[in-house]
């Protein structure tokens, strides 16, 4: 089963469960991987994801007022930390709104295969809290403490990779997109909260859509002295051959080992490749050149930097 057939499936599994009936468009069957990953809002539509709310006794009070309503929300605004989407830099998500969300101003972020998918810190903080509820509210869940009576909470992870007390950076994983608790299929619930109240998120200084489904491109971490992506090459022994451009009949420029480890500063589509990690159409750019993303290991399906010039 190809990745977009296969959560084609689960769209119709949940579709049954929560409504009794068949909800999938169409037109969304006539997508490419390419064309969902790049544009996931489209591909799941009008759909309304599920999930439970916060544990007993960690309820969240939602803001009523809207982010420029008055004086005291604008100073707020300007006080928080420049958060950014919990994703790394370059990934595109559809992030959800909707007004039986718990709490109401949180969203829930999906794409296209994203079990196992990395989170990020949205902003650098100290974890307080890595707790796992089970089968029900938010499973495995993180919470992020940004100072100034700000935290940022990850919910339904698949696996947490941090422990409470310590420090993380702006963009530095924190777990995985799992389906854990009360969730309807993977994706991951984030909360931004002030002094305990769920606050509208705000990303790369634009508040979230309220209410409704769109797409979500991270800024995190795509700037900073050359920062980058690092992945793993895996050819199963042979080296794998470097090019000018995205394509297999670009011009070869040199090669790496199987086995090494490259830094990927961007990433672009070209010609569509078959290899260990199934096919593609992304090529990585790793200083010298292109290399195919089907050969290269990044802890991730799709892209993972930002889109080459």
């Amino acid at each position: 089963m190809t990745r977009l057939s296969s959560v084609l499936a689960h769209r119709i599994l949940v579709s049954l469960v929560l409504t009794g009936g068949l909800a999938v468009s169409g037109c969304v069957e006539d997508m490419t991987a390419e064309e969902a990953e790049a544009d996931p809002a489209a591909f799941f539509g009008d759909e309304e994801w599920w999930d439970e709310g916060p544990p007993a006794g960690e309820e969240a009070k939602d803001e009523a007022l809207e982010p420029m309503d008055d004086l005291r929300a604008e100073t707020e605004i300007a006080a928080a930390p420049a958060f950014q989407l919990p994703f790394p830099c370059g990934q595109v998500w559809a992030g959800q709104t909707r007004t039986n969300h718990s709490p109401v101003n949180s969203i829930d972020f999906n794409r296209t295969d994203d079990v196992n998918d990395p989170v990020v810190a949205a902003a650098a903080g100290k974890v307080t809290r890595v707790a796992n509820e089970g089968n029900t509210s938010y499973g495995r869940w993180i919470e992020i403490d940004h100072g100034g009576g700000y935290r940022t909470r990850y919910a339904h992870l698949n696996t947490q990779t941090v422990s409470v007390g310590q420090s993380v950076s702006q963009g530095q994983k924190i777990g995985t997109v799992g389906s854990t608790g009360g969730s309807s299929g993977p994706h991951l619930h984030y909360e931004q909260r002030l002094n305990g109240t769920a606050q509208k998120p705000v990303f790369n200084g634009a508040t979230a859509l309220f209410f409704g489904t769109k797409n979500y491109t991270s800024k995190n971490k795509c700037s900073g002295g050359g920062s980058g992506v690092t992945g793993t090459v895996n050819t199963s022994g042979v080296a794998l051959t470097v090019r000018s451009g995205p394509s297999t009949g670009s011009t070869a420029v040199g090669s790496v080992q199987d086995g090494a480890t490259v830094t990927i500063t961007c990433q672009k589509h070209g010609t569509s490749v078959t290899g260990t990690y199934g096919t593609t159409t992304l090529w990585d750019f790793i200083g010298t050149g292109y290399v195919s993303d089907a050969y290269v290991n990044t802890g991730s399906d799709g892209q993972v930097a930002p889109t080459c010039n």
